[in-house]
């Protein structure tokens, strides 16, 4: 009968306050880990490069000939290249989604991608999982949402939940940053927090190092829209050669129509997963924590049923080629054992 009425009042407080709970998914990355998937990363990035066009294109506002203006009069130019506006709207076309009001970006952008990727990706019911012991008192999001599922992302196994917080907290990684002004490893640090907290401990028992992977890269996303500091994991070469995803640029005919400079955002570069994918995306090489020790016993025996002689990290080697990628970095997206991990 308690956990019976403990159930009850955490629904309740679930549907008083959706912005709080409904944040995070998890997967199973080890009773999955052989199943044979295709590799997705091309489907996902046409996915995305046809919303980041998109979003492109509704940042210009259309424009109409004003027979008065003076001939390539540049006054008011930058009106056609709004930054704010270009970032508003590239989110609203990459998220496509009326919930983001209640924090539920991410989350929907997953939803989503179970369903546009359904013939490339694995679905395990949270009843069939590693995590199936874990009850609504220990992990109450975990038990009311089913699990993500997961993808071949370039011979990695990512959960689909993983571009959700790629994009949705990668943003946040980006506000931080660019509107607040906040050095880049104090938004590191913020990710820590939120997924000890509604992201991870508070709401599933789980923490999550691989959603830290995903969010870090999502920055970097978020950054190359407009590319106005350098990539924190590149060099300067590295770093010269590389264009913004969005450029404004004259438009020679709408310049000419209008008898006045006329400039518009332009997609300048493909997205590509690729640039940003790693095998720290992986639980079953950047694992998990959990909330308390209950937690980890239930999980951990679940584990050795579902893949007897399982460690993690399963592939040394991708810790080993994370840690060299992230470099400084490293400790704000790698479980202790991926950071000293050694050999493969």
């Amino acid at each position: 009968m308690t956990v019976d009425i403990a159930r009850l009042f955490i629904c309740v407080s679930v549907i008083a306050a959706p912005c709080r709970v409904a944040v995070a998914a998890e997967i199973d990355s080890v009773t999955t880990r052989n199943i044979q998937l295709d590799n997705s990363v091309a489907a996902i990035n046409e996915i995305f490069n046809k919303r980041i066009e998109e979003g492109i294109e509704k940042a210009n506002p259309t424009t109409e000939s004003d027979p008065d203006d003076a001939f390539f009069d540049d006054v008011g130019a930058d009106e056609y290249c709004d930054e704010d506006v270009l970032y508003t709207e590239i989110r609203k076309a990459i998220y496509q989604s009326f919930t983001a009001s209640w924090g539920l970006k991410g989350y929907d952008l997953d939803r989503q991608l179970r369903r546009l990727l359904a013939k490339q990706s694995y679905s395990l019911l949270l009843n069939d999982s590693i995590y199936r012991d874990i009850d609504y008192i220990e992990g109450f999001s975990l038990n009311l949402k089913e699990l993500s599922d997961v993808v071949n992302i370039d011979g990695h196994l990512v959960g689909l939940d993983k571009l959700g917080h790629f994009f949705a907290e990668g943003w946040r990684y980006f506000e931080l940053t660019r509107f607040e002004d906040e050095p880049f490893e104090q938004a590191l640090a913020w990710g820590k927090q939120q997924e000890a907290g509604k992201f991870g401990y508070s709401t599933t028992g789980i923490f999550s190092y691989a959603d830290l992977a995903a969010n870090f890269n999502g920055w970097r996303f978020w950054n190359r829209v407009l590319l106005k500091q350098d990539d924190p994991l590149k060099g300067a070469i590295a770093n010269f050669f590389t264009r913004p995803y969005a450029a404004c640029k004259i438009q020679i005919i709408d310049s000419i129509r209008n008898r006045k400079i006329i400039r518009a955002w332009e997609q300048n570069a493909k997205f590509d997963l690729s640039d940003y994918i790693d095998g720290a995306w992986d639980e079953g090489n950047n694992c998990n924590s959990y909330a308390d020790p209950v937690i980890e016993s239930k999980v951990m025996q679940r584990i050795e049923r579902a893949d007897p002689g399982f460690s993690c990290p399963r592939k040394p080697g991708r810790c080993i080629d994370a840690g060299k990628k992230y470099g400084s970095y490293a400790k704000y997206v790698l479980h202790p054992s991926c950071l000293t991990a050694s050999g493969d």
